[in-house]
């Protein structure tokens, strides 16, 4: 087995609101090897993206705070770094492709000068050196004509060629941990398929683990290792990626594969959604907060949350009636 890269334990991130205390985040623990692809997924507004935020440390203080829990990146606790030793992990150790490029580039600013503004900070290099290295990863992502391109806008770029450029930026300084919130959510089939394949072979080429964070269980299958399915906040179901789709074990992990066509299904087969909606994080469902859209619920759904159990060899579960769920999938 691979050593451990990014090890997550009882990470808890809450937002203070008008309307209550939102529980993001809620003491989850997962682990990311060195090389591997992991997916963390599940619907909106179940807490991906607040995690992958409060890895980086980019929780904005107030209303957020990440009030438990460690996040050890390479033996180092992130969370007890001074801000300035975080943020000589940013972008050199950890890179991260945010959800939307044209929000997280500058649109006053060249993409030369956005490329090499890490590489002056992190490795150091001369405008001129930092210059040819843009050119060279904007030539690394396949974007024709570098030259000139370095020297336009974010606006006179395509959407995929933005997202490109954010994957150019993020490796820059080969980072060992790559982290990509949504990063293809906005684009159409083809270039989704194009960004992903470029993300993959780049972590390879490097040696470096992939952090993918999305609701598109067609990308979990195509290109994670290992899956964390999230819910309300918590971890409902980790497992290998093969293992989830052959034999998934939670209630939510079944509905979200249920909901997804499948080219094996007949011509004419419904898709089944998942009746009912994420509940209001200020107020929660007493018990498992599942139980509102679960089929398998029992009475003791509504009295206990269920704890994440190992069930068998590198599987864990989050659900009272997993056996149950087991015989009827």
């Amino acid at each position: 087995m691979a050593e451990v890269l990014l090890k997550v334990r009882n990470l808890s991130t809450l937002f203070r609101t008008e309307g209550g205390v939102v529980k993001a985040v809620d003491n989850i623990s997962f682990e990311v090897r060195v090389g591997e692809t992991f997916a963390l997924v599940g619907e909106s507004g179940c807490g991906k993206s607040v995690t992958a935020l409060s890895i980086m440390r980019l929780i904005p203080t107030p209303p957020g705070e990440i009030t438990s829990g460690t996040v050890e990146f390479d033996g180092v606790d992130l969370l007890k770094l001074p801000g300035r030793e975080m943020r000589a992990i940013r972008g050199s150790k950890i890179g991260m492709i945010f959800q939307e490029p044209m929000s997280s580039l500058n649109p006053v600013l060249t993409i030369q000068s956005q490329l090499a503004e890490p590489l002056k900070i992190h490795m150091k290099l001369s405008g001129a050196a930092a210059n040819d290295r843009a050119e060279e990863l904007v030539n690394m992502v396949g974007i024709p004509d570098a030259k000139t391109r370095l020297q336009q806008y974010p606006h006179e770029l395509s959407g995929g060629q933005r997202q490109r450029i954010m994957i150019a930026m993020a490796m820059s300084c080969a980072p060992r941990l790559l982290i990509a919130d949504e990063a293809t959510t906005a684009l159409d089939v083809t270039i989704q398929a194009q960004i992903l394949d470029l993300m993959q072979d780049v972590t390879e080429k490097s040696g470096a683990s992939l952090l993918i964070i999305t609701h598109n269980l067609g990308i979990v299958a195509r290109y994670a290792d290992r899956v964390a399915v999230m819910y309300a906040g918590k971890l409902r179901e980790v497992s290998d990626a093969t293992d989830l789709y052959a034999t998934p074990r939670h209630p939510y992990t079944v509905g979200l594969l249920r909901s997804v066509p499948r080219l094996d299904s007949d011509r004419g087969t419904p898709l089944t959604p998942i009746a009912g909606e994420i509940p209001d994080l200020t107020n929660l469902p007493d018990g498992c907060a599942f139980n509102p859209r679960c089929q398998w619920a029992v009475e003791r759904c509504f009295i206990d949350d269920p704890e994440l159990e190992e069930i068998s060899t590198g599987k864990q579960v989050a659900c009272f009636e997993h056996a149950s769920v087991a015989l009827n999938v």
